[in-house]
C-alpha cells in the first residue's frame, strides 16, 4: 500500500487526471479531500470512491475558500496533510499574442500560478508542524518548451516549474518535498480537447489532421493516457520518492528531454 492512511488533497480533482490520482490513491491505503468548482461533479465522484473520500468545492483563486478547504480538510482527517497535489489548471483561449485579451492573461495566470501558490501557502505551515510533507504541482511540456499559439499557458506553466524549484529549496530541511509533472498531450482530459479546439479554430484543419500533427512529433507514437500522469504523479508523491525534490520530470513519451 504506498499511502497507508495518508491525507491526499487534491485540486482540480473533477477532471480525468484528478479522478484517476484519487482512485489510485485511495486503492493504495489512502485518504483523499477533493476540491474543484462543482460540488454536484465532486459529490458524485465521493459517492464512487467511499467512506476515505471527502470534498468541498472552492475557487481556487480566493484565498478565503482555499482556507476553508483545507480546515474541512484537517476536521474530516485529522491535523495533518501528507501530500499535496496541485491539478487545477486552465489553458485560456489560445490564439496570436496580439488576439490574446489581458482578462485571458490574467485568468490563466490566476489558476495555473496563483492557485497552486494559495494552496501551498495554506498547507505549508501545517507540514512544517508536522515534518513531514510532499507536493506535487502541474506544470506542462509546454512550461518547458513554449507551445505556439499558447503563450500565456507556456508562461504560467514555466512560472509553475520555478516556483516548484524555489520552493524545494526553500524547505527542504524541513523534510518537505516539491516537485512537479510535466505532461505532454494527455488523451481524454479537458486540457486537450480546448487545446485540440483552439488549434482547429486556428489552423483550419479538422480535429483529426490535428491529432495526427501533434501523435507525430512524439517518439513513442502515441499520446499520454490517464495512467501514464497517474503513475509518476504518484510516486513523486510517495514515499518512493523521498531522495527527488525540485524536479520538473516529463511525461511526454520522449518529445521533451531535459
Amino acid at each position: 500500500m504506498e499511502f497507508p492512511d495518508k491525507v491526499v488533497l487534491i485540486t482540480g480533482a473533477t477532471g480525468t487526471i484528478g479522478q484517476g490520482l484519487a482512485r489510485r490513491i485511495v486503492e493504495e491505503g489512502g485518504n483523499v479531500f477533493l476540491t474543484d468548482l462543482d460540488q454536484s461533479k465532486l459529490d458524485a465522484i465521493v459517492a464512487e470512491l467511499g467512506t476515505r473520500s471527502r470534498s468541498l468545492a472552492a475557487d481556487c483563486t480566493q484565498a478565503v475558500q482555499v482556507n476553508a478547504v483545507v480546515n474541512a480538510c484537517r476536521k474530516e482527517f485529522g491535523t495533518n496533510i501528507d501530500v499535496l497535489i496541485n491539478v487545477a489548471g486552465v489553458t485560456g483561449k489560445g490564439g496570436k499574442i496580439e488576439e490574446i485579451s489581458e482578462e485571458t492573461w490574467d485568468f490563466v495566470f490566476a489558476v495555473n500560478v496563483k492557485g497552486t501558490f494559495l494552496f501551498i501557502k495554506e498547507v505549508m505551515p501545517i507540514m512544517k508542524s508536522q515534518g513531514h510533507g510532499s507536493i506535487v504541482n502541474f506544470s506542462s511540456k509546454s512550461g518547458k518548451t513554449g507551445s505556439a499559439l499558447m503563450s500565456a499557458y507556456s508562461s504560467a506553466k514555466g512560472a509553475v516549474i520555478t516556483l516548484t524549484q524555489s520552493l524545494a529549496y526553500e524547505v527542504a530541511k524541513q523534510n518537505i518535498r516539491v516537485n512537479c509533472v510535466c505532461p505532454g498531450i494527455t488523451d481524454a482530459t479537458g486540457v486537450w480537447n480546448n487545446v485540440s479546439a483552439d488549434y482547429v479554430d486556428n489552423m483550419k484543419m479538422s480535429r483529426e489532421e490535428i491529432v495526427k500533427i501533434f501523435t507525430a512529433k512524439v517518439p513513442m507514437g502515441r499520446l499520454a493516457a490517464i495512467d501514464d500522469v497517474v503513475n509518476v504523479t504518484c510516486f513523486l508523491a510517495s514515499d518512493r520518492a523521498a531522495y527527488m525534490t525540485g524536479q520538473a520530470i516529463n511525461i511526454t513519451g520522449g518529445r521533451e528531454m531535459h
